[in-house]
């Protein structure tokens, strides 16, 4: 599937998203089918219009209840990183905040679940996603650190929120196979982690620094 061409058009220019797909390639990205969805996905509409002028920019953004939009960069990166060389159906994403990284998924995998604890949150992306035509996506009201059991195992998880560790609940929600890629670590140090499930446990692989925010517990109405 692919996103609305029409949905948020007029508000950036062409060259604008070309410069941004090429920071992402200068910074190591390499699937072209990422590429290609980092610049169809109006990135504009996931933000406060206040800072509509910076969306293309390769940084993160505040998007209201101590919770940002991801750098597309790092957006990218987890992607390709979860994609790999397969073609993923069932995908569960931990932390759907703004949406942007939900919209990304939508149109690369069969089917995206997402969770969000925070209401006010998923409602906006809720409403972003009517707005795109992403119909693939299925929001959940729900902690995260739970994962969404009842829909598993799923062919890939993506974490957007920090734990300090790595949550056996959602390893065991993973096909055999399958990878997770999330960030681990606390305030003074993060990494951004491969976790693949095996038959005796997983595996993990470093990919490199990040910076995200904490993954809580609980929902907040």
């Amino acid at each position: 599937m692919n996103v609305d061409p029409k949905a948020g058009q007029g508000m950036t220019s062409e060259r604008t998203r070309d410069r941004l797909v090429r920071q992402l390639r200068d910074e190591g990205i390499r699937d072209e089918r990422v590429l290609q969805v980092m610049r169809q996905v109006p990135r504009h509409l996931f933000v406060d219009e206040a800072l509509a002028s910076r969306a293309y920019e390769n940084t993160a953004l505040p998007i209201g209840r101590s919770q940002t939009i991801s750098q597309p960069y790092i957006v990218a990166r987890m992607t390709e990183a979860l994609l790999g060389d397969d073609s993923l159906d069932t995908v569960l994403e931990v932390g759907t905040g703004s949406g942007y990284q939900t919209a990304v998924l939508a149109p690369l995998v069969r089917r995206v679940y997402t969770v969000e604890r925070i209401a006010p949150l998923l409602e906006q992306a809720k409403q972003r996603f009517r707005l795109l035509k992403l119909r693939n996506i299925h929001p959940r009201h729900s902690d995260g650190g739970l994962g969404l059991p009842e829909f598993s195992p799923y062919d890939g998880i993506i974490v957007t929120a920090a734990p300090e560790g790595i949550p056996r609940t959602l390893v065991e929600q993973l096909r055999p196979g399958a990878r997770m890629i999330l960030p681990i670590g606390g305030a003074q140090a993060q990494a951004l982690v491969k976790v693949t499930r095996t038959a005796r446990g997983y595996d993990t692989e470093m990919l490199e620094p990040v910076n995200f925010v904490p993954l809580l517990g609980g929902v907040e109405t």
